[in-house]
């Protein structure tokens, strides 16, 4: 590698979990509030706004609003929450199911969003809080419904299992069914949120940095190509930024539907 080569290293400096650090926007009351803090505040006002605008003009023919607001609702309630949990219990459970979607969305969709361009759920912090949510939530439907001893067997006793084999069964569904799960939902959206913001993090600075800070016009080059990737890689992040949001409401409801089902 040459010198100019080195120097090129040596001055650029890489995103990290250090990129997700940021400081105070304002102080209330001795509590410091973020970016990430303000803009997971500000969706919940987002999506109450949304649901309102969806249904404030309701009519037989819908306008443009009332069809998203509708084809979101049903796209929930049907593909979501009736297959997972049944139709003789699902619809008490669906405006959890459609608030988690929504509010998932666009905390999600943030980081796309030019000048804003920093997902919620990012920070692990908050995908914790809501993970904990769906578990105190399908947990506690489950105990309502079986009772606490008979929610436990429900969930950690296979339908049809006898004998010894139990003493390994009954701690690992135990393991699986009850402690793990909510590890599995915060880690499947926090590491899907953070690897996809600190990707286009790094073809956006990279390419920033090769294009004008080099001071070589062949890293010029791969700097617009790498401005090229990033916005490839901002369409695919749509995609699975939508996709996140539908996979941690769906696992809700079939942990939901689980809990409440007659046998485990």
């Amino acid at each position: 590698m040459t010198t100019e080569g080195r120097t090129v290293l040596a001055e650029f400096h890489p995103p990290g979990p250090s990129s997700f650090e940021l400081p105070p926007i304002f102080t209330i009351a001795g509590v410091e509030f973020t970016k990430p803090m303000v803009l997971v505040i500000l969706s919940g006002f987002i999506v109450v706004g949304l649901t309102y605008a969806f249904a404030r003009r309701a009519a037989v023919v819908p306008g443009r609003m009332q069809f998203a607001g509708e084809y979101a609702y049903n796209f929930v309630r049907n593909n979501i929450a009736r297959d997972n949990i049944g139709s003789e219990h699902y619809m008490k459970y669906v405006p959890y199911l459609f608030a988690l979607f929504m509010f998932i969305l666009v905390n999600n969709y943030y980081g796309v969003i030019p000048f804003i361009q920093f997902p919620s759920f990012a920070r692990i912090g908050f995908v914790v809080a809501l993970a904990a949510i769906t578990w105190v939530v399908y947990n506690t439907v489950g105990i309502a419904k079986h009772g606490f001893v008979g929610y436990l067997k429900h969930e950690t006793v296979p339908g049809g299992i006898k004998g010894p084999i139990l003493l390994l069964l009954v701690p690992l569904e135990f393991f699986s069914n009850i402690l793990i799960r909510p590890i599995t939902l915060t880690l499947r959206l926090f590491g899907n949120m953070f690897a996809g913001h600190l990707l286009l993090i790094l073809f956006a600075t990279g390419g920033a940095y090769l294009l004008l800070d080099s001071g070589n016009a062949l890293y010029g080059v791969v700097g617009v190509l790498s401005f090229v990737l990033g916005i490839a890689v901002s369409f695919l992040e749509l995609l699975v930024m939508f996709l996140q949001a539908y996979v941690f409401t769906l696992l809700t409801a079939m942990y939901i539907g689980e809990a409440i089902a007659d046998e485990h």
